[in-house]
């Protein structure tokens, strides 16, 4: 598939970069026991204070609620894959240990490191846009089975910084961001609703169908559709 160069190339994680199990399974799997241990050991982090906070809030919970009770929610939420943002922080500072201490280690599928590198070469820039915390992805690009893929990235959003995934007004905001024209700007997602929302707000968008994945059989509409990073040209040199 030849593109016009865009300027950035703006990628998902979950089932676009890397396999949904890894994340669901590897690093929810990680996180779940650890939750009452963190929240316990850093009882002075005012975002983890923070966290506990919105926890309650939203959940209903007494301010006074115990460990436990907040945990219970906690696990509630990664049970319905809610996107919780005071559960994403509270994954990503665990995460960020974990990568750190060399417990974890992010998987990519084969032809994202070297089309990542290849568009960084060429002059495209990248960024990342995912549900996680940017706190949980910078350490999942920097510790990676391919190696430090964070040098190649020069921007990370989560929807806390950009807004929800599915609402064309957080691709607005990331385009203003990255002071582009939203034309200029290529969106690579395995959620058809993500690329609708890009796609309303001027980007381009492609769909990305991972074999074995959820979306595998998702419908993309009118989306331009890859199944491999390697199907992408995305250099004029190479067009």
């Amino acid at each position: 598939m030849t593109e016009t160069t865009p300027a950035w190339v703006v990628l998902d994680i979950e089932g676009t970069t890397s396999s949904t199990s890894s994340v669901h399974v590897g690093l929810y799997d990680y996180a779940r026991p650890r939750l009452g241990v963190w929240i316990e050991t850093h009882p002075e982090d005012p975002e983890v204070q923070d966290a506990v906070a919105q926890t309650c809030a939203e959940a209903g919970l007494p301010e006074d609620a115990t460990t436990d009770e907040v945990v219970a929610v906690l696990h509630g939420w990664m049970a319905g894959d809610v996107k919780a943002t005071p559960l994403k922080t509270l994954q990503g500072q665990i995460w960020a240990a974990g990568f750190a201490d060399g417990d974890l280690t992010a998987h990519f599928f084969p032809d994202v490191p070297p089309a990542l590198r290849a568009w960084h070469s060429a002059g495209i820039k990248l960024a990342v846009f995912s549900s996680g915390s940017v706190r949980s992805q910078q350490p999942w690009f920097r510790h990676s089975d391919a190696g430090d893929l964070a040098i190649l990235i020069e921007q990370y959003f989560d929807t806390v910084l950009a807004g929800p995934k599915r609402e064309q007004a957080s691709y607005r905001r990331i385009a203003e961001t990255l002071d582009q024209p939203a034309g200029r700007l290529l969106f690579l997602s395995d959620v058809p609703a993500e690329l609708d929302a890009a796609s309303a707000a001027g980007w381009r968008a492609i769909g990305v169908r991972r074999p074995g994945e959820p979306s595998e059989n998702a419908d993309f509409g009118a989306h331009p559709i890859i199944t491999s990073f390697d199907e992408l040209t995305l250099t004029d040199k190479e067009s």
